[in-house]
This record gives C-alpha cells, sequence and structure tokens, in this order.
C-alpha cells in the first residue's frame, strides 16, 4: 500500500473542496442567510450523493480494469486531458466571489436535505470528474480496485465534508473576509488551476 499516494490525495482533495464552486458557495449563502442547521443539512445532502457517484464509478472501472488494461489506461489519459479543461475554465473565469448569485429562500430541513442530495446526484459532471480523479490514486497493486475507490470515494467525502462543515460554522466571518481582501479570490482560482494541473500531471507520470 502507498500511503504517500493517499495522502497526495487527501491533499488535493483538500485544496478543491476549498476552490469557490456551486457546491459550497451554496453551503455558505445558506448558513449565512438562515444558519447552520440549514447549511450543515444541504451538506449532508450533497455527501450522500457523492456515495451514489461512488459506487457507480467504483464498479465501472474495476470492471474495466479486469477486462481491458489498455482502456483503462486510455481512461486515465481522458481524466488529465479532461482535469486540463476544467484548469483552462477556471483561468477563462473572473477571479471574483459572487455571493449575490444565489436567491435561496428557507425551506423545511428535508426539503434541504433533497436538495443537496439531488444537486449532487444530478449533475453528471460530478461522476465525471471522480471518473477523471480516482484512477490516478490508485494506492496497492494487492488490494482489490472496488475496495480501492471506494476508499478513494469515503476519503473524499469525509475531507469535503470537514471542508463543508468548516465554511457553513465560519460562514459569516468568511463572507467578511472574502468582501474585505479583493485579492482572495484569485488567490483560491489560482490554487484550483495549480491544484488540477498537478493532478493531471501526476495521473501521467
Amino acid at each position: 500500500m502507498n500511503i504517500e499516494i493517499l495522502i497526495s490525495f487527501i491533499l488535493a482533495v483538500f485544496a478543491l473542496a476549498l476552490s469557490p464552486g456551486p457546491d459550497n458557495i451554496f453551503v455558505l449563502v445558506q448558513s449565512i442567510r438562515f444558519g447552520e442547521k440549514n447549511a450543515l443539512t444541504v451538506v449532508a445532502g450533497l455527501m450522500t450523493g457523492c456515495l451514489v457517484h461512488t459506487s457507480l464509478v467504483a464498479f465501472g472501472i474495476s470492471l474495466l480494469i479486469v477486462k481491458n488494461e489498455f482502456l483503462f489506461t486510455l481512461l486515465k489519459l481522458f481524466g488529465a486531458i479532461y482535469l486540463l479543461f476544467l484548469a483552462f475554465k477556471v483561468y477563462r473565469s473572473p477571479a471574483v466571489i459572487n455571493f449575490s448569485s444565489e436567491e435561496p429562500k428557507a425551506k423545511p430541513l428535508f426539503k434541504l436535505y433533497k436538495q443537496g442530495f439531488m444537486m449532487n446526484v444530478l449533475n453528471p459532471k460530478v461522476s465525471l470528474f471522480f471518473l477523471a480523479l480516482f484512477p490516478g490514486f490508485l494506492f496497492s497493486k494487492s488490494l482489490d480496485e472496488t475496495f480501492q475507490f471506494f476508499v478513494l470515494g469515503f476519503v473524499f467525502i469525509l475531507v469535503s465534508f470537514v471542508v463543508f462543515v468548516s465554511i457553513a460554522v465560519l460562514a459569516g466571518s468568511l463572507k467578511n473576509y472574502l468582501e474585505k481582501h479583493s485579492y482572495a479570490g484569485a488567490v483560491l482560482k489560482w490554487l484550483q488551476i495549480v491544484v488540477f494541473v498537478g493532478i493531471a500531471i501526476f495521473i501521467l507520470c
């Protein structure tokens, strides 16, 4: 088992979870406007949705590995290209975090959980991202590939959960800091670019 690969994966997921995106911005807005409980409910829904994507990717890619190693190599190449494409999209986007783009209304907790779950499950980009990310971080030659994908999935969920909960709890301070320091958006933007490019290079090496 290669612990260094797992540590690299944890650091990459941590940096990605911190980068501004529709999910963590939505959590931040919910916490600011309606309180931590609402935001944490959304987080629970989002993380549950990740379980579905993890299962789809784990079983699908594992079967691919067993049947054809060449196709698996092509999949990793696709993953690296896709991550570089994401880095390019981030580069083209403005380095500004806009809190006014979401206009959420207070909802019952179950509906918030369902919204977080559906936001994740119905987003094909999540599965596509998992397909691009996970194959490059298989950490053992002796363990079953399906098991390794589930480990990576749970690590992804755990790290993202910790970051999203921190965002929910520290929402007020984070919003004030980001609005007062105009450079923060640029820093987070370039952090995301560096992580995407770094993971792409790691997958290809």
